[in-house]
């Protein structure tokens, strides 16, 4: 009983820095998920992207595509809380101990670190389209562009969404390691109230129950966002070459052999 009541004090006493904190571990997660999106769409299309005939544009290729490799190793070969640090204490020492504002440097390198990853699981999904879509796409007259923004992204997205969706959950959890360079993240805010309260368990247990709701609600709504790409299971085809006022009733039925 009185554990409860201790953890309910904390709560009452504590709860603008635990909502504070928990304001910056989403806005640094979900800015840093939708940034390294972006640099792993641009990184994954040029690396799948086919070689020039022309000799200078297809050295230049392979040299981009020998440096992005190289910044995916590196970035998925180290530890985030070793990148901060480096990022972080790198950027002071050239710039005569000038540091970057926390919060910005939080999310940038939450971003080149996502964007990593980001790229893997881009490239993945862009190999995961059938063959015969590109080929089809260049068949009509589209160029490597063309077909890339209109035919193979599109799906490539939709294939990828679960690991991007994986990717955000894991960044909620992964801000704590900002705490090395100040971040007043969640769990750099956790410890700023032990130091007051003295409370460890309590406090780190609040913390955990905290994270746990954030990655729960997040799972479930990007889980909804998935089930509405997806569509209707049961849907009409209008029309055909032969009767366009034919219609044509697609019904899915559901599997149920597991109840045998």
């Amino acid at each position: 009983m009185e554990f409860l009541k201790q953890t309910g004090k904390i709560l009452a006493d504590y709860y603008p820095q635990l909502l504070s904190g928990v304001g910056y571990t989403m806005l640094i997660a979900l800015t840093g998920t939708v940034a390294g999106l972006l640099i792993g769409l641009l990184v994954g299309v040029v690396r799948t992207a086919p070689l020039s005939q022309n000799r200078v544009l297809r050295a230049l290729h392979r040299v981009l595509n020998g440096l992005l490799a190289a910044y995916i190793e590196i970035f998925r070969s180290t530890p985030m809380m070793v990148q901060a640090v480096v990022i972080f204490w790198g950027y002071a020492f050239l710039n005569g101990g000038q540091t970057l504002p926390l919060i910005p440097a939080g999310i940038f390198i939450v971003s080149i670190n996502t964007g990593a990853y980001m790229a893997e699981i881009v490239r993945g999904g862009i190999i995961s389209v059938d063959r015969g879509q590109t080929e089809g796409a260049y068949s009509v007259g589209m160029t490597h562009a063309q077909a890339m923004v209109h035919v193979i992204l599109p799906q490539a997205l939709r294939n990828i969404l679960p690991s991007v969706s994986n990717e955000f959950v894991i960044n909620i959890k992964d801000t704590s390691v900002l705490n090395v360079i100040g971040v007043m993240e969640l769990y750099y805010m956790a410890n700023i109230i032990i130091t007051r309260n003295h409370k460890d368990f309590q406090t780190y247990l609040i913390i955990c129950v905290l994270y746990f709701l954030l990655t729960f609600t997040v799972t479930r709504l990007l889980r909804l966002l998935e089930r509405k790409l997806d569509g209707a299971k049961n849907y009409t085809i209008c029309g055909s070459q032969s009767d366009p006022a034919a219609e044509i009733h697609i019904h899915e039925q559901e599997d149920e052999s597991w109840k045998r």
